[in-house]
């Protein structure tokens, strides 16, 4: 992607508004919000929220929309589960394409691999290791115990 995804997000929003597309409108404006609330709490260090945190608070608003979706669904609530699943559409279009299974046991191998990892210790390292790289590309909770599985055999 040769934009940041910053102003990807911002040409997106203009579009929308242009477009009188109010469900990608009110997403992406969610969106813009927590990049802005993740910038005021890094401006005290002099930081500023780049790409890396942009795809984390993405995936985290992902995650906080399936299990929205999934309790809607267990209480009856079918048009409010659907609203939550065509916001995940909305915000997936900035994710990179999440891996396989086979990708993410590789992945995984390798990471085992760079940092040297010999038992459950060294989990923590690998983790390090793959979010660093994989960051929105797969599901951290899910990995784990992948990790922990390759670690303690």
């Amino acid at each position: 992607m040769s934009k940041d995804l910053r102003t990807q997000i911002t040409e997106d929003l203009k579009e929308a508004m242009k477009a009188k597309n109010a469900t990608k409108l009110g997403t992406l404006r969610l969106i813009n919000a927590a990049i802005k609330d993740q910038d005021i709490a890094l401006r005290v260090d002099g930081k500023s929220v780049g790409d890396p945190e942009i795809l984390a608070i993405l995936g985290k608003m992902v995650k906080q929309r399936q299990e929205s979706a999934r309790a809607y669904d267990e209480g009856g609530r079918v048009e409010l589960a659907e609203k939550e699943r065509e916001e995940i559409k909305e915000i997936e279009v900035f994710l990179p394409a999440q891996l396989n299974e086979e990708e993410t046991a590789n992945a995984v191998e390798e990471a085992i691999k760079i940092v040297g990892a010999e038992s459950i210790r060294d989990m923590g390292k690998v983790m390090g290791a793959l979010k660093a790289k994989y960051t929105g590309q797969m599901d951290f909770g899910s990995v784990g115990p992948i990790v922990k599985e390759r670690l303690s055999q």
